[in-house]
């Protein structure tokens, strides 16, 4: 039988070093749920970390100054579960009930946060990269407010996606996108066919996707895009005016952070267009054509993340058949195969869209003794 105190978790020592450690099982503290995870994703952040981390995990010897935590941290921010235990304090939530994560670590206290945009806190971390528990673990106590509950019959396996889309979901809602627009997404990556997934749950007519892989294209297709440009092959500029009766996309959404993407995203978005970088472009800086924006009186706008309402929103539009993202889940393994998921992520990531990771069997291996 399992122990009744230490739990297995999955946590990154340092890059290329994620092991599976036995730690205490953490307590509920006031104001606090304890879930048990039972699918967690593997995002693009997880990757950056693992491959040549720490970013946004604290470095060696500092902690974050809300979690108070550095490395070793549990990871996992993107991952769905069910209510194991309930904090004093805490109403509107009961034990069983199958709930999402919104993982985004804030301070309250900041003026961003003052404002409603805990996205943009001056403190701002990640339950799974900051410390303060993690989706890769047999249990993970978070704040109340992180508990978005999905209902009864929600797959928990698809509850595990409502974060990445939730991302796409936050893009497009702070995005001037309005009815009748056509839209350009550079990459067709998870974060790129989030926002596709968005589109459509909006009711987006003129969908196109910029990708330079095949199957990435297959997947835009497949998940609602109305045309596919191969950049490489294709000059995107014109491909796209030819799809929008000569004016260029209303919105275009950068979700490929490369140099060449921005330059002829530019000049696909019509006069007075708007490019939305969803993008995470680390070390690197964007370089802007500022007379193609100038003279086109075009704008560029930055999103992160996620708000109020996002995950809710998501959550409703997949119970409502708005979206059905089943699709993205192209790999599940088990907690002590998350080095092959890394591993998948680099060598064959043409073909994996969301790998999960299925917590539950860890705890239910722990519990029969058999790991």
């Amino acid at each position: 039988m399992g122990s009744d105190t230490m739990m297995k978790a999955a946590r990154f020592h340092a890059a290329k070093d994620v092991r599976i450690d036995e730690i205490p099982i953490p307590k509920t503290k006031p104001g606090y749920v304890r879930i048990k995870p039972e699918y967690c994703g593997i995002c693009g952040s997880d990757l950056h970390e693992y491959e040549d981390g720490p970013h946004i995990i604290p470095q060696p010897g500092t902690k974050h100054p809300l979690t108070g935590e550095g490395p070793p941290v549990v990871l996992g921010h993107e991952f769905s579960g069910v209510i194991d235990e309930i904090g004093t304090g805490v109403a509107g939530l009961k034990k069983g009930q199958r709930a999402a994560i919104q993982p985004i670590i804030f301070d309250e206290d900041c003026l961003n946060c003052g404002q409603g945009l805990p996205n943009c806190c001056a403190q701002f971390g990640f339950i799974g990269l900051s410390g303060g528990a993690g989706g890769m673990s047999e249990y993970a106590c978070v704040p109340a407010s992180a508990v978005k509950p999905l209902p009864d019959d929600f797959p928990l396996d698809i509850g595990a996606l409502v974060e990445p889309l939730a991302v796409g979901w936050h893009a497009v809602a702070v995005s001037p996108y309005k009815d009748g627009d056509s839209v350009l997404v550079l990459g067709g990556g998870p974060i790129g066919l989030a926002v596709v997934f968005a589109l459509c749950g909006k009711g987006c007519q003129n969908i196109i996707v910029s990708e330079v892989s095949r199957q990435r294209r297959t997947f835009a297709k497949e998940f609602g895009a109305h045309h596919v440009i191969d950049p490489s092959s294709q000059d995107a500029v014109s491909e796209v005016k030819k799809l929008t009766k000569g004016y260029g996309a209303d919105v275009g959404f950068d979700a490929a952070g490369v140099q060449v993407a921005v330059d002829y995203a530019i000049k696909a978005v019509r006069a007075r267009g708007t490019l939305v970088n969803i993008a995470l472009w680390g070390a690197k800086r964007v370089a802007l054509d500022m007379m193609d924006m100038l003279f086109g009186e075009r704008k560029y706008q930055a999103v992160v993340t996620y708000t109020a309402g996002d995950f809710e929103a998501v959550i409703d539009a997949i119970a409502t058949g708005k979206l059905q993202p089943k699709g993205m889940i192209t790999k599940v393994l088990a907690v002590d195969q998350v080095d092959e998921g890394f591993k998948a992520l680099v060598e064959d990531k043409d073909n994996q869209v969301k790998i999960l990771v299925h917590v539950g069997k860890l705890r239910e291996a722990a519990a029969n003794g058999t790991m």
